[in-house]
């Protein structure tokens, strides 16, 4: 019985093949993993329309008070746009952007996201 407590390294193993097998598919994960969530800012630009009577064809801000999309954090605008569109934010004008947010799904969100923080 207290064999089977041993760890696999205490029967001789060395683990170099297993680590690298490991290794590998964590990072096969994690790279299906991004490019499933990467958004495209060309399909972003085709569908800012919608954002820019307030938020600027160029991502700056044509009405006092609301904020400048252009170069802010792609997935600082992902997760504000979903807190929207969940109704996760309240108050002031957040009925408005919860309405547009409707609309918008999460890839069409992530192609925003990709092309306002591209913007420079």
């Amino acid at each position: 019985m207290q064999n089977s407590y041993k760890t696999y390294n205490e029967y001789g193993h060395k683990g170099g093949a297993m680590k690298k097998i490991a290794i590998g598919i964590v990072m096969g994960f994690t790279l299906l993993a991004g490019s499933a969530f990467a958004g495209d800012p060309a399909a972003g630009q085709a569908k800012a329309a919608i954002c820019a009577a307030c938020h600027g064809a160029d991502g700056i801000a044509l009405i006092p008070g609301y904020p400048n999309l252009k170069g802010q954090n792609e997935q600082y605008l992902i997760t504000s746009v979903k807190a929207y569109k969940n109704k996760e934010r309240s108050g002031g004008l957040a009925v408005v952007m919860q309405a547009q947010s409707m609309m918008l799904t999460d890839e069409d969100i992530a192609n925003l996201a990709a092309y306002y923080s591209s913007l420079k």
